[in-house]
């Protein structure tokens, strides 16, 4: 059997998905099989896999379901120790699944593991090192755009960027699999919140290296892209966030969210930006229920998440997001 699974969602990505797949042919380590699932492509995608990539499993879906769908599909298909998932447009490096596995094999109460993410058109440059989470309830992009030799120890953090990361499965059949009211964006923030919440830790593996073509697929600050962001967003606050923390960092969020708003009417994503908040609390109910189911399980305290969450900087991200 497999060790690792190596999943990748493809949606019309014929134009790029085959660095990502030769990446994986050339990866030092050999215990592991590749499963993309392709959702509803029209650009050819799936034929030319079959073609050229016979040694690839391929799961063709008749539409869109998004990331969270696609990868849950993957997931229940497949029966190895770790599941490893990584973007179409990102190509590992050939030591990036060995360095991953030796990761998680040397630490065991590590439940999943974090790649660092170099842009593939500058690799000198972080595109990001795992996830981080701050208290203002808002996701972190740990690492964006600093040079690529910083972020350089192997270090427990908040959560992995589902484009490069590693899980052990008995973890995610204890938490379940990828929230799909998410459809795309932000699923991963949530997976890393409800694992930390079930005492599952994150580490980093800054070795284990993949090059990103960065949001190729759906755009950055593109309308689907602040939509589902800031829709999800608000989802993952509400359902994972405990009580009290809740009530420590609700005006640090107010401001996050004012800054946002802010920031998108410059942007001209303002309609797409309210459309979310709108959304995210048009669903309240559906939300509250899993919180209750969330926070009934969670074995950790306050303080042990409260040290996991980063300060939020306002400026900080809005000077890397004019640097992109």
């Amino acid at each position: 059997m497999n060790i690792v699974s190596v999943l990748i969602v493809n949606w019309n990505g014929k134009a790029f998905i085959s660095k990502c797949l030769d990446g994986l042919n050339r990866q030092i380590y050999r215990h592991f099989q590749t499963v993309v699932i392709d959702n509803g492509s029209s650009d050819g995608s799936v034929n030319y896999i079959k073609a050229y990539y016979p040694e690839v499993t391929v799961l063709p879906q008749n539409r869109n379901l998004g990331f969270c769908e696609a990868n849950n599909i993957a997931i229940q298909n497949v029966q190895s120790h770790y599941v490893a998932l990584l973007n179409n447009d990102a190509v590992p490096d050939h030591r990036w699944l060995q360095y991953l596995v030796e990761a998680m094999e040397s630490n065991p109460e590590a439940g999943f593991g974090a790649s660092k993410m170099l842009y593939q058109k500058r690799p000198l440059v972080i595109d990001r090192a795992g996830d981080g989470y701050t208290r203002a309830g808002a996701g972190l992009l740990r690492g964006r755009n600093l040079p690529s030799r910083a972020y350089d120890q192997m270090e427990w953090i908040f959560g992995a960027c589902a484009g490069a990361a590693i899980y052990r499965r008995e973890m995610i059949e204890d938490i379940g699999l990828f929230d799909e009211c998410f459809f795309l964006l932000y699923e991963d923030v949530d997976l890393s919140f409800r694992a930390q919440l079930r005492g599952y830790k994150c580490i980093y593996v800054p070795k284990a290296i993949v090059y990103h073509l960065k949001s190729k697929t759906i755009g950055e600050d593109s309308t689907i892209s602040v939509y589902h962001s800031h829709r999800n967003l608000e989802w993952v606050y509400i359902q994972n966030m405990p009580f009290r923390l809740l009530l420590k960092t609700c005006i640090h969020h107010i401001l996050y969210n004012f800054f946002a708003f802010l920031y998108f009417i410059v942007k001209g994503q303002t309609k797409a930006f309210i459309r979310a908040k709108w959304d995210a609390m048009r669903h309240l109910n559906s939300v509250l229920e899993k919180r209750r189911y969330i926070q009934k399980r969670r074995s950790v305290d306050d303080q042990y998440l409260w040290e996991l969450f980063e300060k939020e900087s306002f400026f900080s991200r809005l000077a890397w997001r004019q640097k992109k």
